[in-house]
């Protein structure tokens, strides 16, 4: 029999807990007003590497370190907004710049390249998948499935409907694309034949194809931590691209999200070379709220000493 889950606890409740754990609030009203725009649950990634450790498998107590302040959490917490909105900012120009670079490469072959199995790589068109809710389909059937749903959902959007009755639905990928979002753009990448995924990743300066793919799914699931509000700064990344293909930096961790950052910073680069973004990024990282504190640290987000004189970033 499963275990009841936790009871419910009001505002006040939530609030009396922390400072029982021994939280330390000055302002009553002012954490009060946080728990309720903000949530106990997600606050709570923010205050957990300011609780005590235990004996016990390397666990976390629920005690809070000696002097830990519930403004050193709302800070972080505001570190971490800030830190979001600008791996967002980052990530659509990229998203804009790869959206017009696979419209533009299928569709110089025809319109509706992007059904053809013709022009898509084998792997993508023919390989069966062997396991999981698509078993029995291949990567482009359930790509496909994906696609039909974003059209259904936007049928009613003049573009899309102008086609649907003017040409029996049929959508040139240049029209197609901007009904995709960025995990669907990203496994249509994936999808190119090999010529043409290696066209795309020269243009900005990555070795080949097959690691701008990975570049892209990592991408993809950072933009989906940032979206989603979820909690960026030291999380661990699920979806990782190999560490040697950010070279010369290969010393850094693909679990934590600066070597992406690094990826975003390469991209943008060449996609707008004027960018201010890089230069507010380092001076966030200047900002970083929890000082000489052995328990949080900004290289916890796998940053390295010095980073911001790597060639990459001046």
């Amino acid at each position: 029999m499963s275990k009841m889950i936790k009871k419910w606890k009001s505002f006040e409740e939530q609030l009396d807990m922390l400072e029982n754990r021994g939280l330390i609030i000055t302002d009553r009203d002012k954490v009060l007003k946080y728990l309720e725009r903000i949530g106990y649950y997600r606050l709570s990634g923010y205050w957990y590497p300011f609780r005590k450790k235990t004996t016990f498998l390397d666990k976390k107590s629920d005690e809070f370190l000696d002097l830990t302040t519930f403004e050193q959490v709302i800070n972080l917490y505001i570190f971490d907004k800030k830190l979001r909105l600008l791996v967002i900012d980052a990530i659509e120009r990229i998203e804009m710049a790869i959206r017009v670079d696979v419209a533009y490469c299928l569709g110089v072959n025809h319109g509706l390249a992007y059904l053809d199995t013709k022009e898509l790589h084998g792997k993508f068109t023919k390989q069966i998948i062997n396991k999981g809710a698509n078993k029995g389909k291949t990567q482009q059937q359930v790509w496909i499935e994906k696609f039909n749903i974003a059209v259904r959902r936007n049928q009613k959007t003049d573009f899309v409907k102008h086609h649907i009755e003017k040409y029996d639905g049929n959508l040139p990928i240049w029209v197609a694309i901007e009904l995709l979002d960025f995990g669907m753009i990203s496994t249509l990448y994936s999808g190119l034949k090999k010529q043409d995924k290696d066209q795309i990743a020269v243009k900005y300066k990555v070795e080949n194809g097959e690691i701008f793919a990975q570049w892209l799914r990592s991408l993809n699931h950072l933009r989906n931590i940032a979206a989603h509000h979820s909690r960026l700064w030291n999380s661990n990344i699920v979806d990782r691209s190999d560490a040697k293909t950010i070279l010369p930096y290969a010393q850094l961790n693909n679990a934590k999200p600066f070597m992406y950052f690094c990826v975003m910073k390469q991209l943008l680069n060449v996609i707008c070379p004027h960018s201010k973004w890089g230069e507010r990024v380092k001076e966030l990282y200047s900002e970083f709220p929890i000082q000489n504190n052995s328990h949080v640290d900004v290289q916890q987000t796998g940053s390295k000493e010095d980073w911001q004189l790597w060639e990459l970033w001046i």
